[in-house]
């Protein structure tokens, strides 16, 4: 009874859809899954523009998965990049049942399939455990950054002290070397008395991933942040709003 209650609803609608734009377009790429019920769980669309910029320009990817307001208040994720005149580029998008380290990994095997198995250069996102984890596994050999907007916020709401954010964030973006990194960032921690600050501790274990002293030769197309993603989902805000 459930079945044919929705047969004609939101899901087969959009598969007709994908399917229909699938007929016009050869390149257009779409894939889905379901679980033990035959119920859509995720979704995944690219179209042949943005396979192509991908070919051109796909050696950086912001990732974000921030944007919820659909109806059914799942995560949509477009992944993002930047062309030669460094204006934002599409490259895909998801409809996602969860932000598990399984669907992530779902999606970036899928992105691969779509994009010809080629493997971005680096990767930048907002540090989420589920997304580092799959990011780590389907892609071991991409360097990952994670976003410098989110560390300050973060490091403004866990670090507690005067000062401690403002010098964080010179750790961050210090142009030195390693050395002197190090040098700066142990005598902060023991200056302001953090030694036993968690989130501290855990941020400096992964110093390899947003400090430019570590970052220092790697290609991320002048982008530290997940900040096109966030300008993709406030666009996509004026179309895509929860109605129940």
């Amino acid at each position: 009874m459930r079945r044919s209650e929705i047969k004609d609803g939101d899901a087969e609608a959009a598969l007709a859809y994908l399917c229909g734009k699938a007929e016009m377009d050869s390149s257009f790429f779409y894939k889905f899954n379901i679980d033990e019920e035959s119920r859509l769980v995720n979704l995944f669309w690219a179209d042949s523009t943005a396979r192509m910029d991908y070919a051109c320009f796909g050696d950086v990817l912001a990732f974000d998965t921030t944007y919820r307001t659909n109806a059914y208040k799942k995560p949509l994720v477009v992944l993002v990049g930047v062309n030669h005149h460094h204006q934002t580029v599409v490259f895909r998008c998801a409809l996602l049942i969860d932000e598990s380290v399984g669907t992530y990994e779902w999606v970036l095997e899928t992105f691969l399939d779509a994009m010809m198995n080629k493997k971005p250069i680096s990767v930048v996102t907002d540090g989420d455990k589920a997304m580092c984890k799959a990011i780590k596994k389907v892609l071991p050999d991409t360097c990952h950054r994670l976003c410098s907007w989110h560390l300050q916020r973060n490091a403004f709401t866990n670090g507690h002290i005067k000062d401690f954010s403002s010098i964080f964030a010179r750790c961050m973006f210090m142009r030195g070397n390693e050395e002197e990194f190090e040098k700066v960032w142990h005598e902060m921690v023991a200056n302001l008395g953090l030694n036993e600050n968690r989130w501290v501790t855990e941020i400096y274990g992964k110093r390899k991933r947003w400090a430019e002293a570590y970052l220092r030769g790697n290609f991320f197309g002048g982008m530290r942040t997940t900040q096109r993603c966030e300008s993709m989902n406030a666009c996509l805000n004026r179309f895509l709003k929860i109605r129940l």
